[in-house]
């Protein structure tokens, strides 16, 4: 009775000389897996699928094809491509990768439009916001402070500036600051509401 021999059809040699199993395009192609496969590297055996998809789009041919023309240093980025392809392919067979795509580009179009529309009402409410504090009456000790101002620019001197008149025109202007900062914070924590404020 002779003895069995071990079964390594299909299987290749690596390099510290004992065998491996086939990757999967030449397992799923019935063929003897070379050292020099050169779907290996991409193609593992763990992985069957991927390689089966990538056949069925594009051909194991035109893939070697492929793979043989390009530099080793750019073939996994290649690979990566045409997996990306193949399976987007296999799930919309009239589109593919292009129905992604075109999907993806109609929701950066709808968000640049609502982006648009955001900044424009915030200017408007900026715009209004100033408005109406350019409408309200000038106070005492704005007025004050203006023509004490104006008499230092100027050389002359003024007799009616108090620091109560300059500590209130102070306490004026962090009032609106103040507000301005306030008005942002609210834009910035509640954008839904931005279009119920007039």
């Amino acid at each position: 009775m002779g003895k069995e021999l071990p079964d390594t059809m299909g299987k290749r040699q690596s390099n510290g000389g004992c065998t491996v199993s086939p990757c999967a395009a030449c397992k799923l192609l019935r063929r003897r897996c070379a050292p020099s496969c050169v779907f290996a590297p991409y193609f593992p055996a763990e992985e069957p699928q991927k390689f089966a998809n990538v056949h069925r789009v594009f051909g194991a041919s035109n893939v070697n094809k492929i793979l043989q023309e390009i530099p080793v240093g750019q073939r996994s980025d290649a690979v990566s491509s045409l997996v990306y392809e193949a399976n987007a392919r296999v799930r919309d067979p009239v589109y593919g990768c292009v129905a992604a795509i075109s999907s993806l580009q109609r929701q950066i179009d709808i968000l640049q439009a609502q982006l648009a529309l955001t900044q424009a009402e915030m200017v408007r409410l900026r715009l209004h916001l100033h408005a109406v504090y350019l409408n309200q009456p000038t106070s005492t000790a704005t007025a004050t402070t203006a023509a004490a101002q104006f008499s230092g620019s100027t050389g002359f001197s003024s007799a009616v500036t108090t620091p109560s008149d300059v500590a209130a025109d102070v306490a004026e202007e962090n009032s609106l600051f103040g507000l301005d900062l306030v008005f942002e914070h609210a834009m910035l924590a509640s954008p839904c509401g931005l279009t119920t404020m007039t």
